[in-house]
């Protein structure tokens, strides 16, 4: 339970100036606990968040998303109420999720990209840029749902590049209508140097 603690603690205390810079926010109060654990249940005393029924439901999402990346949460129960999980708030969620990179981390060739999509025919594009703004690397995926559903993907991208610097990995939906880039998720990263 000191982990979840920890966790919303961290949750409250809001974004990082590098994560904040990528349009983070959080919407957690300080002094949101979980009172218990058991059974894959977190309990929390109460509903976190003020203001209207959005801003409360994406507090709430922002707890759950936050307990439930931890083996022993399943469900989280604000209250009284009933247990939820992550699927009573995917309405929420963008079209494109990138979980990992993280933003600022440091990563090394090839990139392992996941996250979630809910796209046309499931297909994500990934791209690596570098501090100039090239394309240093450049791949695509599917997702094991798309069109309706979202569904996780997981891809390795290499890129070149001779010298440590700051780069950005977009992911992102190729429209079908026009060829655009739609859906772009940007993550800020550091690029180690990889050698051609």
């Amino acid at each position: 339970m000191a982990t979840s603690r920890l966790a919303l603690t961290e949750l409250a205390a809001g974004p990082t100036p590098a994560e904040a810079a990528t349009g983070l926010t959080t919407l957690l109060p300080p002094g949101t606990e979980v009172t218990r654990i058991a059974d894959g249940v977190a309990t929390l005393a109460s509903t976190p968040g003020s203001g209207g029924t959005e801003p409360r439901r994406l507090a709430e999402a922002q707890v759950v998303w936050t307990l439930t990346q931890f083996p022993t949460v399943r469900r989280v129960r604000f209250g009284a109420g009933a247990p939820v999980t992550r699927a009573d708030y995917a309405d929420l969620l963008p079209p494109i999720v990138v979980t990992g990179p993280t933003i600022g981390q440091r990563v090394t060739a090839p990139l392992v990209v996941t996250g979630t999509a809910d796209v046309f025919e499931a297909t994500v594009t990934v791209r690596v840029l570098d501090a100039a703004g090239r394309v240093v690397g450049t791949t695509f995926t599917t997702a094991t749902c798309g069109t309706g559903c979202r569904g996780d993907y997981r891809v390795a991208v290499g890129y070149r590049t001779d010298r440590d610097q700051t780069g950005t990995v977009e992911v992102y939906e190729v429209s079908a209508a026009d060829g655009t880039r739609t859906n772009v998720v940007a993550v800020p990263v550091t690029l180690s140097a990889a050698r051609r």
